[in-house]
């Protein structure tokens, strides 16, 4: 059975004739539970800039979540990190960015491979929570194989998401783990950095932001408040900023 067309990975072409005679690549990472339509718009608005744009499908994404249940964060991480290397192949210089676990994921990519990074972008990403439930997980995630989902939350009217229903347990066990590891290492961020943050959003708290900023060596940080979003921003009422501060970042960052 055929998957929908919005789940479907997204590949432009570079265009150099538009971005100064460079290749430029840029990679965008979706979060847990979701898949490439949340990042659709935003891939598309830099494609049509000329930039060359991967947004890779996580393995587990777009097909169910009991699939998802058996997949992991080296999984995902592997996944990215295959897209990555074909942009670095490809391009001239390679700007990173995801959304919520994507952004982990990008930060992630950019503590372990930062002479190849340019520039990171991230969206609501979860690096930590204040949840007390979350301590439950390595004994929960044996009994109960499911939560209810945390897809959708968008304050735009009509519009979706289209990530699963309910969250996977073990699954999510599995990305919480590698935040300890990740937050060790974010010292080994160096390049420059935006960071969009939504005013309300009802997944990622507010224990993230602080740990991010506070730990990472990057000179180099800008921080976009997005009043009107909730977490999944990139298809919210303030979509518009973050694809137009994100192009300026990435001529910025990319400039030779």
């Amino acid at each position: 059975m055929s998957r929908h067309p919005e789940y479907e990975p997204l590949t432009v072409a570079a265009r150099p004739e538009l971005t100064g005679g460079r290749r430029i690549g840029v990679l965008l990472s979706h979060g847990f539970t979701g898949s490439p339509a949340s990042m659709r718009p935003w891939g598309r608005h830099l494609g049509d800039l000329g930039y060359g744009v991967r947004i890779p499908l996580l393995p587990g994404h777009a097909t169910s979540w009991e699939d998802l249940n058996t997949r992991t964060w080296n999984d995902w991480y592997g996944e990215l990190t295959r897209a990555f290397d074909e942009l670095v192949a490809e391009h001239d210089a390679v700007v990173v960015g995801g959304l919520s676990m994507g952004g982990a994921l990008a930060l992630r990519l950019t503590a372990d491979r930062g002479d190849d990074i340019s520039g990171v972008m991230v969206v609501n990403p979860a690096v930590a929570t204040k949840r007390l439930d979350v301590k439950a997980l390595p004994v929960l995630k044996h009994l109960v194989a499911s939560l209810p989902g945390i897809a959708n939350d968008i304050k735009k009217e009509g519009v979706e998401e289209h990530g699963y229903t309910r969250t996977p347990l073990r699954a999510i066990h599995s990305l919480i783990q590698a935040w300890r590891p990740l937050i060790a290492d974010l010292p080994q961020v160096k390049a420059p950095l935006v960071y969009f943050r939504s005013a309300n959003d009802h997944v990622v708290d507010e224990a993230s932001e602080p740990i991010i900023l506070g730990r990472i060596s990057s000179t180099d940080v800008e921080v976009v408040r997005l009043p009107d979003s909730y977490h999944v921003a990139t298809l919210d009422n303030d979509a518009a900023t973050i694809f137009e501060r994100s192009a300026e970042f990435i001529a910025r960052v990319t400039a030779s």
